[in-house]
């Protein structure tokens, strides 16, 4: 199931690459927010120092070496493609720019921890023009990153961090960018990573870290690449036009249970799986913002287990009882808020099941992001939280889009 996971992501990262210059600098908007589309490639090479935070004991000196974990090195390199900066999209989402990326990392002890290799998509853009060559920037980046040294009862019992040979990698960046020469820039700026296997498997307590990030960008400007600075007028007289859209999401996934015994937890001998849906009325505010209630119903497999007997120690398959089906679905509704930008919308939301017994009355978060695949349709990546601090499990799932007025790209 990783590996078919790990590859959908790699496929979606070479469709952007491959597909978007070409598909999305056509002319095919509704509300004429551009004119014929042109992009700018680039490729960027980033290095980042960074300290790790010592959550665990493991990286404290709690492990066969005895050695304190405190650092991490990455190198990084990445393809991106942006809007002209003088384009009439270019001024509504602040010199947006996306692509696709490959980071290195090495964590100073390769045979506790692994070195990491993670493969992403990234997006950002301008938050501020300090100056005519320099802005204030944020970027994030999503994907997967494999390489790791998981928990192993006999080779790796110390490591009780990372679960996973492969682990989901979230990344956000707030840096300065200088153009110091045409098309030549300098970054510089600070970076927060995290990486997870988002309870899929336990253990999952992860891994986060907070650093600098440097880098050096080189853009492959031409002339027709920069559209003129007429296109201003049109962008002083274009009107958002704000209304509802409906977001539909279906979604799957599977996670791994903390099973309650007499001695205390112990890690469930199965995986479960996780289907649910979404169902979100949106009010689009501007051509970033969009806020509304969202109705969530889910299937938990693991919800709601117990033991006819008090067990100690590790527990068996055959010790777990089933609930009735009734008590492993559950029915929410969540606040949610969406930060909209080409290509790709970043969610939040939270909320309460007002029906569900158990593991399944809970209190919820959500982070999502939505990859758009054309107007009325994307792919959703989502991660459920209980009480700002459980982790829960994945979303992983497709979306439609009603009455969506303005292209995703």
């Amino acid at each position: 199931m990783k590996k078919r996971i790990l590859r959908t992501i790699v496929f979606v990262g070479i469709m952007l690459v491959v597909l978007a210059p070409c598909v999305f600098g056509q002319e095919s908007d509704s509300s004429n927010i551009s004119s014929p589309r042109k992009f700018v490639h680039g490729l960027r090479v980033e290095w980042r120092p960074e300290y790790i935070f010592p959550t665990h004991s493991f990286l404290s000196g709690d492990n066969p070496e005895g050695k304190i974990i405190r650092g991490s090195f990455s190198t990084h390199v990445k393809y991106l493609f942006r809007y002209s900066p003088e384009s009439v999209i270019g001024r509504v989402y602040g010199d947006v720019y996306q692509g696709v990326g490959l980071g290195y990392y090495t964590l100073g002890e390769p045979d506790l921890l692994g070195n990491p290799l993670a493969f992403y998509l990234f997006q950002g853009a301008r938050i501020a023009r300090l100056a005519p060559r320099l802005s204030f920037n944020y970027e994030w980046n999503l994907g997967l990153s494999s390489g790791w040294k998981p928990y192993d009862s006999y080779d790796n019992s110390f490591n009780r961090m990372i679960g996973s040979k492969v682990n989901a990698y979230i990344n956000a960046n707030f840096y300065l960018r200088w153009e110091f020469f045409p098309g030549i820039s300098l970054t510089s700026g600070i970076t927060l990573s995290h990486f997870s296997n988002g309870n899929t498997r336990i253990p999952n307590a992860g891994l986060n870290s907070i650093g600098g990030n440097f880098g050096l960008e080189c853009d492959f400007y031409r002339k027709k690449d920069v559209t003129s600075l007429k296109e201003e007028s049109v962008f002083r007289d274009l009107a958002f036009r704000r209304h509802f859209s409906y977001d539909f999401v279906v979604f799957g996934s599977w996670h791994q249970q903390l099973m309650k015994v007499s001695d205390g937890y112990t890690p469930s001998p199965e995986y479960y799986p996780v289907f649910g849906f979404n169902f979100a009325p949106m009010y689009n505010l501007n051509y970033r913002f969009r806020c509304g209630v969202s109705l969530d119903g889910t299937y938990d497999g693991g919800a709601n287990l117990y033991t006819r007997y008090d067990v100690y120690g590790t527990i068996d398959k055959s010790e777990i009882l089933r609930p009735d089906l009734s008590e492993q679905f559950s029915l929410g509704l969540s606040a949610r808020a969406e930060y909209v930008m080409p290509f790709f919308t970043l969610g939040v939301g939270m909320g309460t099941n007002f029906i569900g017994k158990g593991d399944m009355r809970v209190f919820y978060q959500v982070l999502t992001l939505k990859i758009a695949v054309s107007r009325s349709a994307f792919l959703h990546v989502g991660y459920n939280l209980r009480e700002f601090s459980e982790p829960n499990y994945l979303m992983l799932g497709v979306g439609f889009r009603l009455n969506g007025k303005y292209t995703a790209f």
